[in-house]
C-alpha cells in the first residue's frame, strides 16, 4: 500500500509539526525572558530609590554641606546663639578644628566628608574683619583659612543657621564655630557628644 507523499499531503502533516516546534520555542523564550521582568523592576526601583528625593536627615544634609563647602560667594558673618560667627554665602556655619595648625589640616577622609572643608582662596563679605588666607591639603587642594583657622562646614547643619557641630568631639578633637575674632565660640551642643568616630 502505497502512502500519500504527494506535496500537499506532506504540508498537511508538516503543518501541525511546525507549529508544535513553533510552541516550543516560544515557551522557552518566555522561560527565557521569565527572570528578565523581575530584575528589570528591581533595577528600575534602584534608580527611583537613587534619584528621589531623600529624607532631610540624610541625603539633604549632604546635599546642604556640599552648597556648605562651595565658595559660592563671600563669607559673612550672623549671630547664632549670642555669638556672632563666619558663614558662607548661604548662611551655613564654618568651623574650625581643634588639633589643625596654622599650615595643616588634621581632618582628611572620612572626616572631610563629614566636615567639608571651604575650598579656598575664600572673599571677605558683611562683618569679615580677620585675615583670610589658604592652605594645601594633602590632596594639593586649596582649603580657606580665617585667621590662620581651616575653615570647614558640617554635614549635620541642614539650614542656614545651624550650629550643630559646636562642640562636638569628633575625629580627635573639638570643632568650634568661628567667630568673626577669630577665636573659639563656647560650646552649646549638649554635652560635647558627637557621633563617636
Amino acid at each position: 500500500m502505497q502512502q500519500n507523499t504527494s506535496w500537499p499531503g506532506l504540508v498537511r502533516i508538516a503543518a501541525p509539526w511546525a507549529r508544535w516546534q513553533a510552541a516550543l520555542r516560544q515557551g522557552h523564550h518566555l522561560r527565557r525572558m521569565r527572570w528578565l521582568a523581575p530584575a528589570a523592576m528591581a533595577a528600575a526601583a534602584l534608580i527611583v530609590t537613587g534619584c528621589g528625593s531623600s529624607s532631610p536627615g540624610s541625603g539633604g544634609a549632604a546635599s546642604a554641606a556640599v552648597g556648605a563647602a562651595t565658595p559660592s560667594g563671600a563669607l559673612k558673618t550672623v549671630t547664632i546663639n549670642g555669638a556672632t560667627v563666619l558663614t558662607n554665602a548661604k548662611g551655613f556655619t564654618l568651623y574650625s578644628f581643634a588639633p589643625d595648625t596654622m599650615t595643616t589640616s588634621k581632618c582628611n577622609a572620612s572626616c572631610a566628608s563629614l566636615w567639608p572643608p571651604v575650598n579656598g582662596p575664600a572673599t571677605a563679605g558683611p562683618g569679615i574683619t580677620g585675615k583670610l588666607g589658604t592652605i594645601t591639603r594633602p590632596d594639593g587642594s586649596p582649603q580657606a583659612t580665617y585667621n590662620g583657622h581651616p575653615l570647614y562646614a558640617y554635614i549635620g547643619d541642614v539650614t542656614p543657621g545651624q550650629a550643630k557641630g559646636n562642640g562636638l568631639n569628633a575625629y580627635g578633637g573639638i570643632w568650634h564655630e568661628v567667630t568673626a575674632s577669630g577665636a573659639a565660640a563656647p560650646a552649646t551642643s549638649p554635652g560635647g557628644g558627637g557621633y563617636g568616630y
